[in-house]
């Protein structure tokens, strides 16, 4: 049988376990946001720029050029950015959930 101070010491590391993992996955959360944030913000840029330097092109084989130059780097972009926000969400997953690793321990029969 479990003593009252057993109990409240379990009670009192679940808190602060929770509490570690809210503030990981806050700052995680906020890290993705912002990464978001400035990829839009990147893209929004470059896309004005697209236009003001087809506006200036005078036959259609260097509008073609540069549509094509914009498509390509535009790809590039979107591929490196989502490869690197799917890293951010990965570690915020791994983050998150690791201060509780020691308590599915402590829960587990047998260890």
């Amino acid at each position: 049988m479990m003593k009252i101070e057993e109990i409240q010491q379990f009670g009192k590391e679940q808190l602060e376990t929770a509490v570690a993992s809210a503030s990981t996955f806050h700052n995680g959360v906020q890290a993705i946001a912002t990464t978001v944030g400035d990829y839009t913000k990147k893209s929004f840029e470059d896309g004005n720029a697209f236009v003001e330097k087809l506006a200036g092109v005078k036959s259609l084989d260097k509008v073609i050029e540069a549509q094509t130059e914009y498509a390509k780097s535009a790809r590039e972009h979107f591929v490196a950015e989502s490869q690197k926000v799917a890293g951010l969400y990965a570690d915020l997953a791994k983050q998150a959930f690791k201060p509780f690793e020691g308590l599915v321990t402590k829960m587990t029969p047998g260890r």
